[in-house]
């Protein structure tokens, strides 16, 4: 068990109801996003967390589903252990596994959310970290065909801004140069390692070359490896990072060589004791670390936020506030670094 884990586990917790809202809303990158919010209440108090599943019909069923019942009486850890003996998809599998890691996390971070208001903690008192002010990028697709005319918008409109780009074979030679001259592309997303999505990208060994020599400085995230693309990363190892396979230790741990970053996506890990493990590893190897997100439609953006101003405050975060991915910018937007929130109770945003 992890030292920021043994800071939660022994939490009294006190549930008795469970609720439920769904959200939809459309996206800069041209679909519905849906998800689901659980409400765990008890003692006067309410903790919520948001399913972040990405498909429409994980969450239909949800709402098909009657209410869990989580009644009774906890610490945090021993709640988390109850979960491991519940079916959160009663009524049908989910669309994808990864699912059962982004609900588990829902109602996980729910409990732990309620569990520190019942004690009248923050997430910051509890684990002894301070707030800090919280960079993050902007991240976003070019269109199909694919066009700087986004990336120009948002820096008309807000000139510091910097971005996490998903690069896709389309970009031709003016829309990567187009790009790299921006100046404010820090992350390339290859999404080479991602299956039955509709963001599949298959390994290009093209692209990534004209990438890596374009985008000196850029991490490159989730490559995929093959006997054509591994040996364009020799040398550029301390470049690359990891995002989708990435759930606990040993997923880190069986990366092809030792990372030097990692993307931090709270709800693939499926439980709060994983994530703090992985951090912790992380920071006792002097690994870069920096959020990610998931088109969080409520308090899930809160939270993502809240953890990376805790613990990677100054890595090119992809918590951008929601308003950033609406499919027209908006004026009035926080501009990076957002300021260091209160968060005086719970895991809220302040």
């Amino acid at each position: 068990m992890s030292d920021l884990f043994d800071a939660v586990a022994d939490l009294p917790l006190s549930i008795e109801s469970t609720d439920r809202t769904r959200r939809d809303r459309d996206t800069s990158s041209g679909f519905v996003r849906t998800t689901t919010t659980f409400h765990l209440s008890g003692a006067g108090h309410t903790g919520r967390g948001e399913d972040v599943a990405y498909d429409t019909e994980d969450h239909d069923a949800l709402a098909d589903a009657p209410a869990f019942d989580f009644a009774g009486e906890y610490t945090f850890a021993s709640f988390s252990a109850h979960l491991d003996d519940i079916d959160l998809f009663p009524t049908k599998p989910p669309e994808r596994e990864t699912a059962r890691h982004y609900r588990r996390w829902a109602v996980e971070s729910a409990a732990l959310d309620l569990a520190l208001r019942q004690n009248a903690l923050s997430l910051a008192e509890a684990v002894d970290r301070d707030p800090a002010p919280l960079r993050f990028v902007v991240s976003t697709r070019l269109g199909d065909p694919p066009t700087t005319d986004r990336l120009d918008a948002i820096l008309d409109a807000y000139p510091d801004t910097e971005f996490k780009l998903d690069p896709t074979a389309e970009w031709t030679d003016e829309v990567v140069e187009a790009a790299a001259a921006t100046d404010a592309v820090r992350i390339l997303d290859l999404k080479g390692l991602y299956e039955g999505t509709q963001v599949d990208t298959e390994p290009d060994p093209n692209l990534y070359g004209r990438l890596l020599d374009a985008f000196p400085e850029a991490v490159i995230e989730d490559p995929g490896l093959t006997s054509e693309t591994r040996p364009l990363f020799d040398g550029e190892e301390g470049r690359v990072s990891w995002d989708y396979p990435i759930t606990g230790v040993e997923s880190v741990e069986a990366r092809p060589f030792e990372p030097e970053w990692l993307n931090i996506k709270p709800s693939r890990f499926g439980t709060v004791e994983s994530l703090f493990e992985t951090i912790e590893w992380a920071e006792a190897r002097d690994v870069s670390l920096y959020g990610g997100g998931q088109f969080e439609l409520g308090v899930g953006r809160d939270h993502i936020q809240l953890l990376a101003s805790l613990f990677y405050p100054d890595g090119p975060n992809d918590v951008a506030p929601a308003g950033y991915n609406d499919p027209d910018v908006q004026p009035g937007l926080p501009k990076s670094p957002l300021d260091a929130p209160e968060n005086s109770i719970g895991l809220s945003w302040e």
